[in-house]
């Protein structure tokens, strides 16, 4: 596109943004769907975080097997289960309900609040991946050092299936506008 197409395209955007604005209640509809799309792609981040910690630990069992060393399979594969559950949830959670997209006006400060809530589910996935890296190959310890390092894992999974269920009250407080969501 030439530069005084671009400069058309966007002279007909501002003149629907005009228009837009005049019809009423738009603008509302226009920031509801932004929300929706937004929270979508918030959720389908944090997915794929999970997924890079499946990947890890999958990883790690795999060394196990090939090593012949099948006696800690049973909680490489409960973990893979809870964090393929965790994954599902955080993937298709419906707030649609939740008053998040209503037509009434969210505040930044509140949007703040669930974006930082957000971040904080993020930062501990990511300390989630580096504890599962960490648990030791097989030969390099005892199978107790390994045993021990995968229940720490376990934990923190199971500290981050309760942080996310806590979203839904982040989102109600949000909407509220409760301070300290």
């Amino acid at each position: 596109m030439t530069n005084g197409g671009y400069e058309e395209a966007k002279a007909q955007r501002n003149v629907f943004e005009r228009l837009m604005d005049k019809i009423p209640g738009f603008r509302g509809f226009q920031d509801r769907e932004l929300r929706r799309d937004v929270d979508k792609l918030q959720r389908e981040h944090i997915s794929g975080e999970i997924g890079r910690v499946k990947t890890v630990l999958r990883d790690k069992a795999r060394a196990y097997t090939d090593a012949g060393q099948i006696a800690l399979l049973g909680p490489f594969d409960r973990l893979d289960r809870k964090l393929d559950g965790l994954s599902q949830s955080v993937r298709f959670a419906d707030y649609g309900a939740s008053g998040l997209f209503d037509a009434v006006k969210i505040g930044e400060p509140e949007l703040q609040r669930l974006y930082e809530f957000d971040l904080s589910l993020l930062d501990d996935l990511a300390a989630l991946r580096t504890e599962a890296a960490g648990i030791s190959s097989p030969g390099a310890s005892p199978p107790a050092d390994a045993a021990a390092a995968l229940d720490r894992v376990e934990q923190r999974v199971r500290a981050v299936e309760e942080k996310w269920r806590g979203r839904e009250q982040v989102i109600s407080n949000v909407v509220r506008g409760v301070p300290g969501a």
